[in-house]
């Protein structure tokens, strides 16, 4: 076990791998190599959920698919629940009615539909969003809105890695990332 999250952030970073695509020639991350290490993911909510410690979040939410893994970490390290966040939602499983929102372009330049069931984020609720990656913003700023309409407090977004081109998002998001893209 990594002592630290100095040594799981290091860790990380000594893992970290770059890929390119055979079909595009397009370099993409690699994070595979981050959930094989057990390590890792011992110290990943932590590093994750540190800096919205203090303000004490009620849920994590996290966009599909790797919000789901990142978000339940953070959330497990905060003790608190966790709302998963699907794209294109489709309230297919149930009759309960949801909200959904739809994002801006995202990096596939992309308009997903996000939401969930109306009621599993709460008005007295301080949501924290997780995700692994942040690069327009358009997932997380979709999500802000969501968090808002249900009557929510959004107290800020936290990711692996930062890949922002602009300030304003990570101003308007609250955001803070393990990595910014030019660490690694």
């Amino acid at each position: 076990m990594l002592a630290t999250p100095g040594d799981v952030r290091h860790r990380m970073a000594e893992i970290f791998e770059w890929k390119t695509s055979p079909e595009t020639g397009s370099r993409y991350f690699n994070l595979f190599t981050w959930w094989r290490e057990p390590d890792v993911i011992a110290g990943i909510g932590n590093l994750l959920a540190e800096p919205f410690r203090a303000a004490a979040p009620t849920v994590v939410i996290g966009p599909s698919a790797s919000g789901y893994l990142t978000g339940v970490l953070a959330a497990a390290s905060l003790g608190v629940g966790f709302c998963p966040i699907p794209k294109d939602a489709a309230p297919s499983f149930d009759s309960d009615p949801w909200i959904t929102v739809t994002s801006p372009p995202d990096y596939k330049d992309r308009h997903l539909e996000l939401g969930l069931p109306k009621g599993l984020i709460r008005s007295g609720d301080r949501v924290l969003a997780v995700d692994d990656l942040i690069d327009t913003g358009g997932q997380l700023l979709a999500l802000q809105r969501l968090v808002g309409e249900m009557g929510a407090t959004w107290i800020g977004a936290s990711v692996l890695i930062d890949n922002l081109k602009e300030n304003q998002p990570r101003r308007q998001l609250n955001l803070k990332s393990v990595f910014h893209i030019r660490d690694l």
